[in-house]
């Protein structure tokens, strides 16, 4: 299920969004780590900002979901996200895979916005990384024809190991961390209910 033993041609033919979400974190983040004379100002427009957040910049609540500043940062999002992505995306299409991935981003800034300071500012994809463990921690919990037992065990552990990193690392966003995980919890049901008996996906090589 988490096993990927396709080329990169072939892998992002079936798993577009999870590829070019992927590219996107690696580009940008090296648009910044060479200083291109673009990127600055791009940067102050799009990182999360409560401040700006509060005075209209909503796109706010969106944009960080790509960046990153720390190379290690980005690496460990990238390859959750190559790991855990695509057999969500699999199962739920694109479109709804998107929604996820996106709507839980959103639901961590939201929270970081009423639960964090003012002049707090935040990027990265963890809320959104931690929303598909809170899809996957439904489809465990409700769903237990879709995923089975072993790989079901194998990502109770993920879970529990990446919310206790999230909450005993200094200097990480843990209401991002935490309310992504749960507000892709609340999306799953809505868009879980079509969902096949999980069954091991065909490889393609």
């Amino acid at each position: 299920m988490f096993v990927r033993r396709e080329n990169a041609r072939v892998f992002f033919r079936l798993y577009p969004v999870v590829s070019i979400l992927v590219i996107l974190h690696v580009v940008i983040w090296f648009m910044f780590f060479l200083r291109l004379s673009s990127a600055e100002p791009l940067w102050e427009r799009m990182i999360g900002f409560n401040a700006a957040i509060r005075e209209g910049e909503y796109w706010r609540l969106v944009s960080p979901l790509v960046f990153h500043v720390r190379f290690e940062h980005m690496m460990i999002n990238s390859i959750s996200l190559l790991l855990f992505g695509p057999a969500l995306e699999q199962m739920l299409g694109k479109s709804k895979f998107l929604l996820l991935y996106i709507g839980s981003g959103v639901g961590a800034n939201i929270a970081s916005f009423f639960l964090l300071p003012a002049m707090y500012s935040h990027v990265g994809a963890s809320g959104a990384i931690f929303g598909l463990f809170g899809m996957y921690g439904y489809l465990i919990v409700f769903r237990r024809d879709i995923i089975d037992h072993q790989h079901a065990r194998l990502l109770l552990a993920v879970i529990c190991i990446s919310l206790f990193i999230a909450f005993t690392t200094p200097d990480l966003n843990m209401v991002a961390h935490l309310f992504g995980f749960l507000t892709g919890g609340i999306i799953a049901p809505f868009i879980s209910s079509r969902l096949r008996p999980h069954r091991p996906f065909l490889l393609h090589r």
